[in-house]
């Protein structure tokens, strides 16, 4: 059996083949329940985000009919799949999960999203096939390890969105959210990302306006905000703190004439601005008001590339406690090997010693004289522990494996000032 890591990504897959293969909430339940059953199965889990679909088994026979079974649940052919998905197996199973757990696979480099729903993948396998010993130990040291690489590199530190961004400028500016209005303009998913970035920093009050004012609604009752028209801006800008803009209109929805009106309402107040519209939102004369601190998206991209920078070095040094984290693994792994072949050993000499001792017994309950029932089963002790070591080391001298007989040395003799009870 061998850890297998199969999915289809953003970087193998197109959108409209990634949605096929995508698993809904309401059918991951069968489908992991399906995915065990399978004969060469022993652990399964499922990870299912917009971005990636992947598989993760402990397998008999690699992705043969971890692939096929795929295929069939979402009715998709084997080959297509196979052009367009990826497979791990063992050691770089384990190194591809850690990297997916840190977000050094995504793409936005080192998000931090993917680790949650990393663990929601796993605690759902938990919850509903159950997970064996390999992939519940697994999980738990790919946690600690991406713990460890958000801790010491701080590779999701730096924003790399354009929306993070913007609001990551503001805070420049203003110390405590708590007391700032914000003006949105807008309501796309650029917007939406705005919204929500200032409503985690704590922003006072939040306005959006859109063309569509329904549009804005959902978005603004969904964050405790309020929504307006396009007609509402002039009135709204007099209370805005921060207004970032990124709408498809082909025109300036903000002029300089506006703004000066507002800014005079104001008292002067200053205002942060960013236009994150192409074509502009709000005209470049804007940002010659005394009181207007005006960035555009390309004022924004210097920001997100030296924070790509950052985040670059932050993954080079990533990826070195990764590759301890895979040795840590396999260290782990081995030991536990070692473990049942130590559990079967014991167990073998337990048995042993428990016959010859049920064999003392019964010659003592015949009268036999103590001291040659002690001798002799300590001879039967002795014999039967030596007798399979002496014939495998006879074996290993004739065929001159020299490595045998070294371990053998190793394992069997114990060294000259030993005097401790194994037990």
């Amino acid at each position: 059996m061998t850890l297998l890591a199969l999915g289809i990504n953003h970087r193998t897959a197109a959108v409209d083949v990634r949605e096929r293969v995508a698993f809904t909430p309401a059918q991951l339940d069968a489908a992991l329940g399906e995915l065990k059953r399978l004969p060469a199965v022993s652990e399964a889990a499922v990870l299912s985000t917009c971005n990636r679909t992947e598989l993760y088994c402990v397998t008999s026979d690699g992705a043969k009919s971890v692939l096929e079974w795929l295929g069939r649940f979402h009715r998709l052919p084997v080959e297509e799949l196979t052009r367009c998905s990826y497979q791990h197996l063992g050691e770089e199973a384990v190194r591809h999960l850690i990297r997916v757990a840190v977000g050094l696979d995504s793409m936005v480099l080192g998000e931090p999203q993917i680790l949650g729903q990393l663990k929601d993948a796993y605690q759902f396998a938990r919850n509903s096939v159950g997970l064996g010993g390999e992939l519940e130990q697994l999980f738990q040291h790919i946690f600690q390890v991406a713990k460890q690489v958000r801790t010491e590199t701080g590779i999701g530190e730096n924003p790399v969105s354009v929306a993070y961004a913007a609001v990551s400028m503001a805070s420049h500016i203003f110390d405590d959210f708590s007391r700032a209005n914000a003006l949105l303009i807008g309501a796309g998913e650029t917007i939406e990302l705005v919204a929500r970035h200032l409503k985690e920093a704590g922003i006072a009050n939040l306005c959006i306006a859109n063309r569509t004012v329904s549009r804005a609604e959902r978005l603004a009752d969904e964050l405790g905000g309020s929504a307006i028209g396009l007609e509402g801006i002039p009135h709204a800008l007099e209370n805005a703190d921060i207004v970032i803009a990124s709408t498809a209109s082909q025109l300036p929805i903000l002029g300089k004439g506006m703004v000066e009106r507002a800014l005079k309402k104001r008292r002067y107040k200053p205002v942060f601005m960013v236009d994150i519209a192409v074509p502009r939102d709000i005209e470049p004369q804007v940002g010659d008001l005394d009181d207007v601190f005006l960035y555009t998206v390309d004022d924004l991209q210097e920001v997100i590339d030296e924070n790509r920078r950052h985040r670059e070095l932050a993954a080079a040094q990533a990826e070195e406690l990764i590759r301890q984290g895979v040795n840590a693994w396999l260290h782990l792994k081995r030991v536990r090997s070692g473990g049942e072949v130590i559990k079967r050993y014991r167990s073998h000499g337990e048995q042993l010693r428990a016959e010859c001792e049920a064999q003392a017994l019964a010659e003592l309950d015949q009268g036999r004289d103590p001291q040659e029932v002690v001798a002799q089963l300590a001879r039967q002790l002795a014999n039967r522990f030596m007798h399979h070591p002496t014939l495998a080391l006879r074996q290993a001298s004739g065929d001159d494996r020299q490595d045998i007989l070294q371990t053998a040395q190793t394992l069997l003799l114990a060294p000259a000032d030993s005097s401790q009870d194994p037990s």
